[in-house]
């Protein structure tokens, strides 16, 4: 098979999501895990999990069985659990692979009572989110008796938000570690760390922060960035004044401008709404967005870089507190929309 390199390459920076992790483990005074979902939040679980195992991580989170069958094998001695619990389908992957599901209803429990041979489970019980997991009145029913529950779990809904909500689901989760035994408790995601160590009972699960997201503010200077997307330039062109760039005709040339055509669009996950806001750097020299994103082409005005060429690559201003609030996509979007087409490489 013939290797050819993609003209799109994320760089990953392995010591910032590190030290993304290290902060988050300091701020609860619980055992921090990893959810390593959506292949890595976008960044590419393996890696993620390779590099946070060594770091000290020993609990990571995937949604799917897929998911936990592509970490095969682990890395080191870590613990791996599937959020989306365990259907019918599912029973052969959860009996063979080293991974526990995350029981969200009376049916999983069902199930894995009759099948799951007596091994150890999670269990998610909602407090308030109304997603997944179990009512509080059915698990406290008596359908969990019996069950080696390794981790309960439950899921805030408005930790990104200066909420009431948050206090209630603390106080409903407090109730339910009080009567349902387990051997560990996590109610916290990132959000949720940040709202103080009350949320980190025994063990957290951040995402969002650990990717380089801005979860709330208690994090502004902590979280460093850790995904950086570039592109190659494709061509250069000289587009004299008063002509347009793009689909629509949207950007009109004020002067004669520089155009850098970069090898990248909506099909990558660089969405159409970034026409307008967008924009990119080679060498600290900016260069705005001109027109409208298209499929895989988006151009840039590059007439302050100059001695920039065809095959350089420009980074892309992806900084996702940032790039969310001008594009209107969350700061979850703007990485697990990363498409298959960039190269991941860690640095």
């Amino acid at each position: 098979m013939i290797d050819i390199a993609s003209p799109l390459r994320l760089r990953i920076d392995s010591a910032a999501l590190v030290s993304n992790w290290r902060w988050l483990a300091t701020q609860s005074g619980a055992a921090c895990g990893a959810a390593i979902k959506a292949d890595g939040y976008g960044l590419g679980a393996r890696g993620v999990m390779k590099h946070l195992a060594a770091a000290g991580c020993g609990d990571f989170f995937v949604a799917t069985w897929a998911e936990a069958a592509a970490l095969m094998p682990l890395a080191g001695d870590v613990s791996l659990s599937v959020l989306h619990g365990v259907g019918a389908s599912d029973m052969v992957a959860a009996r063979t692979l080293p991974a526990r599901p995350v029981l969200n209803s009376l049916d999983q429990v069902a199930r894995w009572r009759e099948s799951g041979e007596g091994r150890p489970c999670d269990v998610m019980v909602d407090t308030g989110m109304n997603r997944l997991g179990l009512r509080p009145e059915e698990a406290l029913g008596g359908a969990l008796e019996g069950l080696k529950i390794e981790t309960l779990l439950s899921h805030l809904a408005s930790a990104d938000e200066d909420s009431e909500q948050n206090d209630r689901q603390l106080a409903a989760f407090r109730a339910l570690r009080e009567r349902i035994p387990a051997r560990r408790y996590s109610l916290a995601n990132s959000a949720g760390i940040c709202l103080g160590s009350d949320y980190g009972f025994d063990l957290t699960r951040p995402g969002l922060a650990l990717y380089g997201g801005v979860p709330r503010r208690e994090a502004d200077g902590a979280i460093r960035q850790v995904a950086f997307p570039e592109a190659r330039v494709l061509q250069l062109r000289d587009v004299p004044a008063g002509e347009t760039v793009g689909y629509g005709a949207t950007w009109t040339a004020a002067r004669a401008s520089r155009i850098a055509i970069a090898n990248m669009g909506y099909a990558d996950g660089y969405l159409r709404c970034h026409s307008g806001s967008g924009g990119a750097r080679w060498q600290a020299r900016t260069l705005p967005l001109a027109g409208r994103v298209s499929m895989d082409l988006v151009a840039f005005d590059a007439g302050e870089a100059d001695g920039l060429g065809e095959g350089d690559w420009i980074a892309l201003d992806y900084d996702l507190p940032e790039v969310a609030a001008r594009s209107g996509l969350s700061q979850y979007e703007l990485l697990t929309g990363l498409g298959g087409r960039f190269d991941r490489y860690w640095i």
